[in-house]
């Protein structure tokens, strides 16, 4: 599995694509569909599906003209059952994690196969997303911390803005992993 990043939008959000054997799964297009489009043509990718970790502008911005092009569908909140449930799509695996706290409906996607974690604005490398907006909820971010620490340490988080990380350099660097 390869994953390109491309920084999109004014707050910089990293939309991802996840890549095998020329097929892709897009995480989060906020903003800059030309962009997105750029980088898939160039790469000569067949998009599958959008993932969508939580709905916030900056993560969603390009969301309807990703669809439309590729005439593919998302995968968000609200097909979320349990933690515990496998997803397949293609030749892609992985699990929906419920991590409320930035937002209610913040999924973050874990790559078990690969050990890579899509969080949105869930974790950010040495901080968490902000818990004070619409829907967010402070105790309900702790808990979804917890819960994510039960995941091997050397998971590859790819956070919503900023640089990469790996769960264990944020259980011991990460003051709200404390």
């Amino acid at each position: 599995m390869k994953i390109e990043t491309i920084k999109v939008g004014y707050l910089k959000t990293n939309c991802y694509l996840i890549i095998k054997n020329q097929k892709c799964i897009i995480v989060d297009p906020g903003d800059e569909f030309e962009k997105i489009k750029n980088k898939i043509d160039t790469l000569k990718l067949n998009p599958i599906k959008v993932l969508i970790t939580h709905h916030h502008f900056d993560h969603v911005g390009a969301l309807d003209d990703i669809m439309k092009s590729y005439k593919i569908d998302m995968i968000d909140f609200n097909n979320y059952k349990n933690d515990n449930e496998i997803i397949e799509i293609e030749d892609f695996k992985f699990k929906m994690i419920y991590t409320p706290g930035h937002k209610s409906d913040l999924i973050t996607y874990y790559f078990f196969e690969e050990n890579k974690m899509f969080c949105g604005d869930f974790i950010f490398k040495n901080d968490i997303g902000r818990f004070d907006l619409d829907t967010g909820n402070k105790e309900e971010m702790l808990e979804s911390i917890k819960k994510i620490k039960n995941y091997p340490k050397n998971t590859i988080i790819y956070p919503g803005h900023g640089d990469i990380t790996d769960l264990n350099y944020e259980i011991n660097n990460n003051i709200y992993f404390k």
